[in-house]
Parts: structure tokens; sequence; C-alpha cells
């Protein structure tokens, strides 16, 4: 697994000044607050690494079929097929996992399931964060049953210790901690989304 382990704290030690700066503007309609924890720089520099690293794995390929998990890989999956250098197809699956609290509730509905045929076709599964691994799990054996000709997975955040089910995933944007992320696509009770960065709620 490709990844980059990323701590609470920028890959660079921030000064003073820098480090008052890494505070989310904010979006939340209550006074939670939100630090930054990945920056639209470092975003953007791991994306383009993604990228390269998948279109020379599936340079021989007849045209790759990129596969989102809606709603909060819409950015993710947005930039990096523009970075692709290769013939690509995208579809999108919507699948539910989480309410409106900072817990997963672990039960998967698919609400909204794929148009494109799969069957004999490479197939990259575009995920915005890996938890306890039970909804990729689930989405993955839903695929299997499609007989593409492989299937990989690329998320672009992964939380190793709350996994409780393991996965197989072949590229992962970075490794975070146990704290409860907001932005670049990804919300909290459906708010935060439009965040460039990766924050995190500062619980009260």
């Amino acid at each position: 697994m490709l990844c980059w382990q990323y701590l609470t704290q920028a890959v660079e030690t921030p000064s003073q000044a820098m480090r008052q700066k890494r505070v989310a503007m904010s979006v939340l309609l209550n006074d939670e607050q939100i630090e930054i924890l990945i920056s639209e720089s470092e975003i953007k520099a791991r994306i383009n690494h993604l990228a390269k690293e998948i279109s020379d794995t599936y340079k021989a390929s007849d045209q790759l079929v990129v596969i989102g998990l809606l709603r909060g890989s819409f950015i993710f999956i947005a930039d990096l097929v523009r970075r692709l250098n290769l013939p690509v197809e995208v579809d999108f699956i919507t699948v539910s996992s989480y309410g409106n609290e900072m817990e997963s509730s672990r039960q998967v509905r698919i609400i909204k399931d794929l148009e494109t045929s799969i069957k004999n076709r490479d197939v990259l599964v575009v995920e915005d964060i890996i938890d306890t691994g039970h909804t990729l799990a689930q989405v993955l054996q839903i695929m299997q049953t499609r007989k593409p000709k492989s299937l990989s997975v690329c998320t672009l955040l992964n939380k190793p210790s709350r996994r409780e089910i393991e996965v197989d995933v072949t590229w992962t944007g970075f490794d975070i901690p146990d704290e409860f992320v907001i932005g670049y696509g990804i919300d909290y009770a459906q708010q935060g989304r439009n965040l460039p960065h990766i924050g995190f709620v500062r619980r009260a």
C-alpha cells in the first residue's frame, strides 16, 4: 500500500505565526471550531503523485473505469481523474453509513447504483476516507459479483486505528489519526464540504 503518514502537525514545523493561521474558515452553523490538518497545497502535491502511480499502473489498460463513492469523494475524484494520463470512464455509487453524528452507524445502504457495466474491465474505486472498513468491504463485494478484470482501491484518507475489517487498499493519500475530519468534499452533518483543505472538528 502506497501512503503518506500524516500526524497532527505539518510536514515542516510551522512558526508560531503559521500555527495561528492553521484554523479553518468558519463553515459550521454551530460554534464548533475546525483546525487544519492537511493543507490545500499538501493535498494537491499528493494527488499529483497518486495520479502518476495510477497512470503508470494502468498504462496498458484499454480504459480505466473510475468509480467514486459519493458524496464525500466528489472533489477528490474530480481532481484525481484530471491528472490521469490515460483513457478513463467515470461513474458513481452512492452509499450511506453516517448519519448526523460523529460516529459511523456501520449500517450501509446503497442509494444509487452504477450505470456502467464493469464486466471484464479495469476498475478503480475511489474513496474519501476509510474508517472501520465496513462500507468499503461491502461495496467491493458488490463490485466483485460483476466480474471486473481487475479491482483496485484509492482512498484520500485512511484511519488505521479505527479498522475493524481488513480491506485491500492499493493507494492511500494520507494516514490520519482518529479525528473527525471535514473539508475537501467530506462533511459534518452536511456542512463543510466546501473547505479547500482537510480539517478536524475540535471537540468541546
